[in-house]
This record gives C-alpha cells, sequence and structure tokens, in this order.
C-alpha cells in the first residue's frame, strides 16, 4: 500500500490510460477522484473502483474551463481534502495523423492546443495552491511519443502541444521543488486502449508491432505502473523528467 493516506486527482479517468492509472493508485490505497465529462461512463468506472474496495469521487467537468476545474477542486476538497497527488492526464488528439500543416484549419488546432496543454495548464493553476498548501505532492504530466520524434505521420497539432507539455512540465519542477512538490513527465506510445482497439486493424497492428524493440504494443497499465512509480516515494527524487513507455521505440 504505497500511497496509503494519499488523495489522487486522475483527469481523464473515465475510461482508457486514464481509468488504469485510476485504479492502480487506488489498489495501492490511495483515495480517488476520477474525472470526466460524460456522467454515465464516469459512474461505471467509479463503480468498477468501489467494487475493489477503493475510496472513490466522481467529479464530471470539462477541463478546459477554468470555472469547471475550480467547481472541481471545491467538490474533492470538500470531500476528501487536499489532493497531494495530481495526473493531468485528459487529452485527445482531434486532427488526422500525417496532414500537412497548411491543411490544418484554425479551429482544429485551437482546439487541439486547448484540449492538451491549455487543459493541463489550467489543471495545474487550479490545484498547485492547494499541494503548497498541504506542504508538498507529485504531479505527473502526459505526454506522446508523436512530440518525441518528428514524423511525417504525426498529428502536428496534437504534436506541438504535447511538447510544450513537456516544457512546461520542466519548467513547474524547477518553480515548485521548493514547495516539495515534485512535476514528471509520462510520454506513452501507442497504447491499446478500448478505443484503440476498435480503431487499429490486426494487420496494422501487427505493423505497430514490429516498429518496436519490445515486440508489442503498450498496455493503460504500463503506463499506469509508470505513473505509480513517478507519483511515489520510490522516485523521491526525481523530477523534471519525460519517461517514455515506449517499448524502445522512442530513444533520446
Amino acid at each position: 500500500m504505497r500511497l496509503d493516506g494519499k488523495i489522487a486527482l486522475v483527469t481523464g479517468s473515465s475510461r482508457g490510460i486514464g481509468a488504469a492509472i485510476a485504479r492502480r493508485l487506488g489498489r495501492e490505497g490511495a483515495a480517488v477522484a476520477v474525472h470526466g465529462r460524460d456522467r454515465d461512463t464516469l459512474g461505471a468506472v467509479a463503480r468498477s473502483l468501489r467494487d475493489e474496495g477503493i475510496r472513490v469521487l466522481e467529479t464530471l467537468g470539462d477541463v478546459t474551463r477554468a470555472a469547471d476545474l475550480e467547481r472541481m477542486r471545491q467538490v474533492i476538497e470538500g470531500e476528501l481534502g487536499l489532493p497531494d497527488i495530481l495526473v493531468a492526464n485528459a487529452g485527445a488528439n482531434l486532427t488526422r495523423p500525417g496532414m500537412p500543416l497548411e491543411e490544418i484549419d484554425e479551429a482544429d488546432w485551437r482546439a487541439s492546443v486547448d484540449a492538451n496543454l491549455t487543459a493541463t495548464f489550467l489543471t495545474l493553476r487550479t490545484f498547485i495552491p492547494g499541494m503548497k498548501r498541504r506542504g508538498g505532492g507529485s504531479i505527473v504530466t502526459l505526454s506522446s511519443a508523436a512530440a518525441r520524434r518528428p514524423e511525417l505521420r504525426s498529428p502536428v497539432a496534437y504534436a506541438a502541444a504535447k511538447a510544450g507539455i513537456e516544457l512546461l512540465t520542466r519548467q513547474l519542477a524547477v518553480q515548485l521543488g521548493p514547495s516539495g512538490i515534485r512535476v514528471n513527465c509520462i510520454a506513452p506510445e501507442t497504447i491499446l486502449t478500448e478505443r484503440n482497439l476498435e480503431r487499429i486493424p490486426p494487420d496494422v497492428r501487427q505493423q505497430l508491432v514490429a516498429a518496436h524493440p519490445v515486440r508489442r504494443l503498450g498496455t493503460p497499465e504500463d503506463v499506469a505502473s509508470a505513473a505509480l512509480h513517478l507519483v511515489s516515494d520510490e522516485s523521491g527524487w526525481v523530477s523534471g523528467v519525460v519517461l517514455d513507455v515506449a517499448g524502445g521505440s522512442v530513444l533520446v
């Protein structure tokens, strides 16, 4: 129970990677605030966690809106207390991979930046003051392999936003270290979430497997294990790093 007595918020945890992270932190003893925008999917995840004996709080909101995040903060602090673990996982790729920059619509560019970089900024801005009052904590942000290596097939707007998250992470590690707050980032490669299992045909999956030195694709649990390590005392002197969970396909 490495996180016994801890309070954690995982944004974007109604499915996929976020849900796996919330489950892993809860299994290690943390009380977990799960977050999403769809009440039904969020409720289903919360029920499954409660069935394992995990203390769970459901929080609905749009993390691109400061007012929603402020309301979430008040609910979490009122029901659970001041979070000392924050996983800013919420994000989305909203443009087609490989699309030339000049073909990206301005609205799609802004939407991608908002869904990833702005959402992360607003989430951190909302919850950092409470962590300072608590006297410490651990933050994990989510980037992507798309931000780690430029490729023709990469979704440019998404990759640029995720690269911004990496720089934001490093900057905050410097700012918040004296307050006892560590800030790290995880950059996953192709992860077999429910959506990717639906969207990626089996033959394409095999092609992707062959591109990874570790001959398989990642799972949400792989990312959850990395998140657990970064928020636990096992990494107590680790801050400002970007951890590639990519099967050896990103070597920098």
